[in-house]
């Protein structure tokens, strides 16, 4: 049995995202395309995924947690975890260490945090997408530290991926790779490969998913509403396609 994924996803906190994807528009829209599990990951914060926990369960998601990491070489890296409490524990560390350049809303959009019904809680100071105070050699062990795993972010792309920024997919703790597209342009160096939608507008949600062969029952041994399990989750991962 496989499952439809989508591990890469902002809301209304990345400030490159629209006001009207809200966690609850997000898993909303997921669901009625199809996705099964399902990632929020907005820039350098999980302080949206409280809301997207309690909006999944309504509409049937299996719920990861996590953010899109901006490294010191501006590299993306998808954070994910299956524990709330774990992406917003590490979410508090890598706001501590991220540049503390102030946003600008009206010259780079808003960054706002909501409740399950769309209320604004707050918003965020720094400009979320700049760079953290670690490097891409560091992050994957400071994720496993938290208890989650590390993707590198649309390495085929020419902006902020690895390719970009250093010429190459690099070796490291890696539990998949994400390409815009399948197969990939560059040298994965046989990773397993996923793609992901990068969702920042609601017509951009579930534009890229990719088949994780897995049972629910495999990925969330208690049932409906509990945490999925990581291990279960990689071994999935594991199964997907891999190129040289």
């Amino acid at each position: 049995m496989s499952l439809l994924a989508d591990f890469h996803n902002h809301s209304c906190l990345s400030p490159c995202g629209s006001l009207d994807l809200s966690p609850r528009t997000l898993a909303e829209l997921a669901a009625a395309r199809g996705v099964r599990v399902l990632a929020l990951t907005d820039h350098n914060s999980g302080l949206n995924c409280p809301a997207f926990a309690k909006v999944c369960s309504r509409y049937g998601i299996i719920p990861l947690f996590g953010l899109e990491a901006t490294t010191q070489e501006e590299i993306h890296v998808l954070c994910i975890f299956t524990g709330l409490e774990a992406a917003l524990s590490f979410g508090e560390y890598a706001y501590s260490i991220i540049t503390p350049l102030p946003n600008d809303p009206e010259k780079t959009g808003d960054q706002v945090y909501v409740d399950e019904e769309d209320n604004i809680e707050g918003e965020l100071e720094y400009f979320l997408p700049g760079a953290l105070d670690i490097s891409v050699e560091g992050i994957g062990g400071k994720v496993a530290e938290y208890g989650g795993m590390v993707i590198p972010a649309h390495v085929d792309r020419s902006a902020f991926s690895m390719t970009s920024q250093l010429g190459v997919v690099v070796d490291g703790p890696w539990a998949a790779i994400e390409c815009v597209r399948l197969p990939p342009s560059v040298d994965t160096l046989g990773y397993p490969l996923i793609t992901s939608s990068d969702a920042h507008y609601p017509e951009h949600v579930a534009r890229r998913p990719f088949e994780l062969d897995v049972s629910p029952e495999e990925l969330i041994p208690a049932g409906p509403g509990g945490e999925a399990d990581m291990a279960a989750l990689k071994r999935a991962l594991e199964r997907r396609p891999r190129f040289r």
